[in-house]
């Protein structure tokens, strides 16, 4: 298996070439030259399998360089139920993602598909966990040593830390914005005393830590000096390691593959639902991906219009489903280069209109830059949107009606779920984190704190360790710089 860039690169690096790194060369992301495809006995064999047999079958597609036995026993060695322990009550965590029925009636079936049972008790575990053994897995392999810089919103930093906490010859400096996360996941970043980890408070937005770090991966030169990687969703490995979840979601709510289910996915930064479209080109049955955005809804105002505006920092909103106020979507471009029958001279100049004029248009309009919009439907998206009202009654709404509760990410993907469920066709919303990690709008809610799991009940009182940045690319790189000892 060999990967292109978006925007062209002449390179068609192996899957272990692009692990280590971020984006290409070019500034483009990384996509398989051509995506496998998974046959009609592939799957009927896979519904029997473990989740971490059924990581290894997707995987191997992809890591065609790591060697079979190798690649087995990295995932047999992520895809624990002592790693993903953390799950509500009555839920098997053998089975890694166990479905909920929330609803079933009038033909009509809405399932929830818990992802939030790892250490950190947010879905990028699923992805971080692996990750992290894959690239001690490589860097041992090379006897070599990797600086992790990344950026987060709140979930993706504390999967990152704990996953690579104590890794041999890797160190993480995850870039956050400043007083914009939830207490609980401030705490879970902040607390963690490894000498490997390094957490620096930008005083900014989520795009502005973005920004950095993409600043820094297009910094050849320093990128090598520095030896630098990155864990952010641009990083190709994390997001084929989500194509699993669909795979397995799609397998445990249907029993045969002539049905198709949809998947509602609260999104900001479009990796969570870019695997989902991996997975549909693979050949998986899937009917819709349905983009669940907040008052940030730069994703849904293009599913809608087919025009892509990202907005500045002074008007990226600060909600309370903190992990989605992103305003620059940064696996997007991997989307569009799909939609544009992987023309990369387009996506370039598109790309290169985003940092210069703020975004492009589609629709095929006077003064546009193309006509590809009506072609969106062919990929199965569909969107929709969810406020801070939504947020609250729809927990209120799943605490009454469904008997749990739910953070207010996963309340943003019920709410838009359920806008877009269809007869006969079962309808997965993938869940994105506990309750607890949004504590203070679980109590404006429910007049209630969120249950707890063991071993989190007073993460906010532990000492914390950070330094607080500057949104200053050059100021970050000298601070890097000082700590990697290279």
């Amino acid at each position: 298996m060999q990967y292109v860039s978006t925007r062209g690169h002449s390179a068609t690096p192996s899957f272990s070439e692009i692990l280590l790194g971020g984006l290409a060369p070019d500034g483009g992301l990384y996509l398989p030259a051509d995506y496998p495809q998974v046959t009609g006995t592939e799957l009927d064999q896979w519904r029997k399998l473990s989740y971490a047999d059924l990581a290894y079958e997707v995987l191997k597609k992809f890591a065609t360089d790591i060697p079979d036995a190798d690649l087995k026993a990295l995932t047999h060695k992520t895809y624990t139920a002592d790693v993903y322990r953390n799950t509500r009550a009555g839920e098997d965590a053998s089975q890694i993602t166990p479905l909920r029925t929330l609803e079933d009636k009038d033909g009509k079936k809405l399932v929830l598909q818990g992802l939030s049972n790892g250490p950190t008790l947010a879905f990028k575990d699923m992805a971080m966990q692996l990750l992290g053994n894959l690239f001690e897995y490589a860097l041992a392999k090379k006897n070599a040593e990797l600086n992790i810089v990344g950026a987060t919103s709140g979930d993706t930093g504390s999967a990152a830390e704990y996953a690579m906490r104590g890794k041999k010859g890797i160190r993480v400096f995850m870039l956050s914005p400043h007083k914009k996360m939830s207490a609980f996941q401030t705490a879970q970043m902040f607390s963690l005393q490894d000498p490997n980890i390094f957490n620096l408070a930008v005083e900014g937005v989520f795009d502005d830590c973005q920004d950095i770090v993409k600043a820094i991966s297009n910094d050849l030169d320093y990128k090598v000096t520095q030896k630098i990687g990155t864990v952010n969703s641009i990083n190709w490995a994390r997001v084929v390691a989500q194509v699993v979840y669909y795979f397995r979601g799609y397998l445990s709510a249907t029993t045969s593959n002539e049905q198709k289910v949809s998947f509602t996915v609260p999104s900001g930064n479009f990796g969570n639902i870019c695997a989902g479209h991996i997975a549909r080109m693979m050949g998986l049955p899937i009917d819709k991906l349905v983009v669940a955005t907040n008052e940030n809804d730069v994703l849904d105002e293009f599913f809608r219009t087919g025009i892509y505006r990202v907005r500045k920092s002074a008007e990226t909103y600060h909600t309370s489903s903190p992990s989605m106020d992103i305003s620059k979507a940064s696996n997007f471009e991997r989307f569009i280069y799909d939609l544009l029958g992987r023309d990369s001279a387009r996506v370039k100049a598109l790309f290169h209109k985003v940092e210069t004029a703020g975004g492009f248009d589609l629709t095929g309009a006077a003064g546009s830059d193309g006509n590809e919009f009506a072609s969106v439907i062919r990929y199965g998206f569909a969107s929709g949107k969810s406020t801070h009202a939504d947020r609250l009654d729809t927990i209120r709404f799943a605490e009454k009606t469904y008997g749990i509760t739910v953070d207010t990410h996963t309340a943003d993907g019920i709410k838009v779920a359920r806008e877009n469920l269809a007869e006969g066709v079962t309808m997965i919303v993938l869940e994105t984190a506990l309750p607890a990690k949004f504590n203070e709008t679980i109590r404006e809610a429910l007049g209630r704190d969120a249950e707890r799991p063991a071993g989190f009940e007073n993460i906010e009182a532990l000492p914390q360790r950070f330094e607080v940045m500057p949104a200053d690319a050059a100021k970050v790189k000298t601070f890097v710089a000082g700590h990697t000892g290279l």
